[in-house]
């Protein structure tokens, strides 16, 4: 079936073995035939029968077969194709934007074509926009064609070959033993493989592409059985490895009874199972999750005491040089009076300062590294690396993740690990993507926090609220002002924190008002911050660089510019800059309509709930989980197909089954495996 005409000229066409096509093929992670087998299609296309044109449906994608009535070029401004078909039944209107010489002539009155594409309503009747123009009377398919996910520089006619040849080559035979396949009412494999790839036009379109057809049920539970067959490969092997057993020290009881208030339950609860841990030969790797507030730092103080009494250096890496200097300020503040030295290493780190850091980390005269990723340079050399905190980890990109844990390889032995998130991960996320993990959860805050009101203003509004920051601030009050972007944009039209600063500064020249945003070089931001935290500042206009680790318990207000811009995570993490202190609190999201059905979504949630682990639930819903967890950085899509909000009873069946496998078929996990996770398990934790 020739093809004559489509949207634009056709792109020459690769052989499947050149290496253009070869990259193309490995941006897309296909690099052998079990990649290409279980690359399945997006969507699908109907072409096993032509519709007539008197059932043409906008928004539907159909094949059509008639006669050109006319075409025409036209200037509206440009350049345009226009064409009439014709069939029996009706009339189409075929349009095409950009038309190259000698397409006219192919398209000429009287002449029989074929015509494929997404029907719309135009303004002179329904229309296909670049249309594709395909030769009448062929032989018509007997199953739905295909559209697979693809890149730049690789059509589809690429791909359908190269699947076509790797459903040939590779073996399909079934990893999961029939009596599993019963049990969980699972279809067999091959078969289904080859219904996703080439359904026939009696299935439903709408439970293939809504991925609820039996064969998707098996696809899915495949692709979360690898996931937590690896994730329990890799508790295992992390149990073979070695690592520092570092003994308990009196010092860290006292430290905690020395404290000017009591730590929760939910605190000391966490602090011993990290104590247990640490004890331990092989390597900790613990997740110490809580919402904003919740007090994650003084559990991971405990830990790096019992590590530096032990004899072992800690390293302790944060995302941004606000939060990692607001880690060293706490740190250096319960630890310094103890003898422990602790070094500060960040990109604003003179080059002096930079050679002493790297000589006490290299020396083990230093205790505690506290950074940016700038712990993870070549140059930083430890001498017996035992721990290593990381917070707000899903920040950083996959290999810096990696990169920061292989720090204490010099050694033999490997660090124990504790990374810290104040985003809670939804229970259906932690089972599908932190199997291999101790998880330790701080749910409640510690006494005498206040509660915080969040309330929504209309940006109409704007003097109304302006008023009222100014009556809470001459109170006492200290207020966040915080800005989307820092300064003027063409493109969104949004109040940026150079003009909310300035405009502030007009509107009230005897108030202090400061400006923070990551611009800005780190010595103005340090004095900036160390002025709003001594209350020498009253209004605070910032960038979202407050988001995380700052605290100042007399800032009780919070005004987010733009809220509806904002994602719902954000939104929490910013909200809970505020209510650190004894005052009442308040969190102000201020915005702009129309609002779009997502931004009414979240601003709904942040109005109807406090609660870190819902507003979770709700962002895995509108986000999905690479996003929540940084995943996304590492350029691998580790569930393709499962949707972790419908497919939860699916991931319970997933962990049952891999414990079985590992238990009572090996073969068939490792088998399993192969198929699923290659190249993609070193990600699983990183």
């Amino acid at each position: 079936m020739a093809v004559a005409t489509g949207a634009r000229r056709k792109p020459k066409e690769v052989n499947a073995s050149s290496s253009a096509t070869i990259k193309a093929f490995e941006r897309l992670g296909l690099r052998n035939p079990g990649d290409f087998a279980v690359h399945l299609p997006l969507r699908y296309e109907d072409e096993t029968r032509i519709t007539p044109i008197a059932d043409a449906v906008p928004g539907q994608w159909a094949l059509f077969e008639g006669t050109i009535l006319h075409s025409e070029a036209r200037y509206q401004p440009r350049r345009e194709l226009h064409a009439v078909l014709n069939d029996a039944s009706g009339h189409l209107n075929l349009r095409w934007l950009h038309a190259y010489p000698g397409q006219q002539a192919r398209l000429s009155a009287g002449r029989e074509v074929r015509a494929r594409g997404e029907v719309r309503a135009g303004f002179r009747g329904l229309e296909i926009v670049h249309p594709l123009i395909t030769e009448p009377h062929a032989a018509l398919p007997d199953t739905l064609t295909p559209v697979y996910p693809t890149t730049q520089g690789l059509s589809q006619a690429s791909l359908r070959k190269a699947i076509a040849q790797a459903l040939k080559e590779t073996d399909l035979s079934d990893t999961l033993p029939p009596p599993v396949r019963e049990a969980y009412d699972l279809a067999d494999f091959a078969p289904s493989l080859r219904l996703l790839h080439h359904p026939t036009p009696d299935i439903s379109l709408e439970s293939l592409e809504r991925h609820e057809h039996p064969a998707w049920r098996r696809i899915k539970f495949d692709e979360l059985l690898a996931q937590q067959l690896a994730l329990a490969q890799a508790r295992d092997q992390r149990q073979r490895q070695r690592a520092w057993p570092l003994a308990a020290n009196p010092r860290v009881k006292r430290f905690l009874e020395a404290l000017p208030f009591t730590p929760t339950r939910a605190q000391c609860g966490a602090i011993a199972q990290i104590q247990a841990d640490l004890l331990k030969p092989h390597p900790m790797h613990r997740l110490l999750q809580g919402d904003v507030g919740s007090g994650k730092t003084l559990v991971a103080v405990a830990a790096a005491l019992q590590a530096v009494d032990a004899g072992v250096q800690v390293a302790v890496m944060a995302p941004t040089e606000i939060l990692a200097e607001q880690l060293c300020r706490k740190f250096s503040e319960w630890l310094t009076p103890m003898g422990i030295a602790i070094v500060w290493l960040a990109g604003s780190v003179s080059a002096q300062a930079r050679r002493k850091a790297l000589r006490a980390i290299a020396s083990g005269t230093a205790h505690l590294a506290i950074g940016t990723q700038a712990l993870i340079q070549d140059k930083v050399v430890f001498d017996r690396l035992g721990l290593v905190i990381s917070d707000e980890q899903h920040r950083f990109g996959v290999n810096q993740r990696l990169a920061l844990n292989h720090k204490g390889d010099q050694t033999g032995l490997r660090p124990h690990q504790l990374s810290m998130s104040a985003t809670p991960i939804p229970r259906t996320l932690a089972m599908a993507f932190f199997a291999d993990m101790d998880v330790s959860v701080l749910d409640e805050l510690p006494p005498g926090r206040s509660p915080i009101q969040t309330r929504l203003f209309d940006d109409r509004r704007r003097d109304e609220l302006l008023a009222h920051v100014e009556q809470a601030v001459r109170s006492g009050e200290q207020a966040y002002w915080v800005c989307p972007l820092v300064e003027e944009s063409e493109t969104l039209q949004l109040q940026t924190a150079v003009d909310t600063y300035d405009h502030l500064c007009a509107a009230w020249p005897d108030l202090r008002i400061g400006l923070m945003h990551g611009r800005l070089p780190a010595a103005e931001k340090s004095a900036t911050m160390s002025a709003f935290r001594a209350g020498e500042v009253d209004v605070l206009v910032s960038t979202t660089v407050i988001e995380v680790g700052v605290d100042v318990p007399n800032a009780s207000l919070m005004i987010i510019e733009h809220a509806e811009r904002f994602g719902l995570a954000q939104l929490h993490q910013l909200r809970g800059r505020v209510g650190r202190g004894t005052r009442p609190s308040s969190c102000v999201l201020l915005y702009q309509t129309p609002l779009s059905l997502v931004a009414r979504d979240r601003l709904r949630a942040m109005f109807e709930t406090t609660d870190g682990f819902e507003i979770a639930r709700r962002d895995l819903e509108q986000r999905g989980p690479g996003e929540l967890l940084g995943l996304r950085q590492s350029g691998q899509a580790l569930l393709r197909f499962a949707d972790l909000n419908a497919d939860g009873l699916l991931l319970e069946q997933a962990r049952e089954v891999a414990a079985l496998l590992a238990r009572e078929y090996p073969e068939s996990a490792q088998a399993h495996q192969r198929r699923w996770m290659a190249g993609a398990s070193q990600y699983l934790r990183s």
